[in-house]
């Protein structure tokens, strides 16, 4: 069975993205860059593959990836309608109308049923959970591994790693890699 699995960067205090939807601010390290080139190469947006070197460069971990409003906004005021051509793309939205690329699956409700019928596929590949803060939190029950990127750098405010009801998961630590700038990226499993 398909996993679906929040990957997804994170400072020190828990935010990934600052109160205006930053996301510049989380410092760079050649090795953790390089590590997941070569381990997640499928998370780079698909405008960004060739001037990084990813082009013709196949998917290791994902075929699927669902992302929220907020997280889809910036490529489309960047006039990018397709992010993720490389993946099957799933975009959770009750206030967008419609999406104007047939390459992009718009979910307008019930974003548990989305997950349970694409964890239900035989297609290779698991599922990428880009985000949100608030997608995140409704598809806990369906998250099945965590890998968060910490980078070493403190927001002070803006969009937690999850927002919802309070209902605690446990959840245990399986792998942490430590990179040049202090900076990890840990997975977990439910516990």
């Amino acid at each position: 069975m398909r996993e679906l699995v929040y990957f997804v960067a994170v400072s020190i205090d828990g935010f990934i993205e600052g109160p205006g939807g930053e996301t510049d601010f989380y410092p760079e390290a050649p090795d953790m860059v390089d590590h997941l080139h070569t381990r997640f190469p499928e998370t780079t947006p698909t405008h960004m593959r060739a001037p990084l070197g990813l082009d013709g460069v196949a998917n290791q971990r994902f075929s699927s990836v669902v992302m929220g409003r907020g997280t889809y906004r910036p490529a489309l005021e960047a006039g990018i309608t397709s992010p993720y051509a490389h993946l099957r793309q799933h975009v959770v939205s009750r206030s967008l109308p419609e999406i104007a690329d047939p390459t992009v699956d718009l979910v307008p409700g019930d974003p548990l049923g989305l997950v349970r019928g694409l964890k239900a596929e035989t297609t290779p590949g698991d599922i990428w959970l880009c985000g949100g803060a608030d997608l995140a939190g409704q598809l806990l029950p369906e998250i099945d591994e965590l890998v968060i990127k910490r980078y070493p750098v403190l927001a002070g405010d803006g969009k937690p790693l999850f927002t919802g009801p309070f209902r605690p998961r446990p959840f245990a630590p399986v792998e942490t890699l430590t990179f040049s700038h202090g900076g990890t990226i840990t997975t977990y499993r439910p516990a």
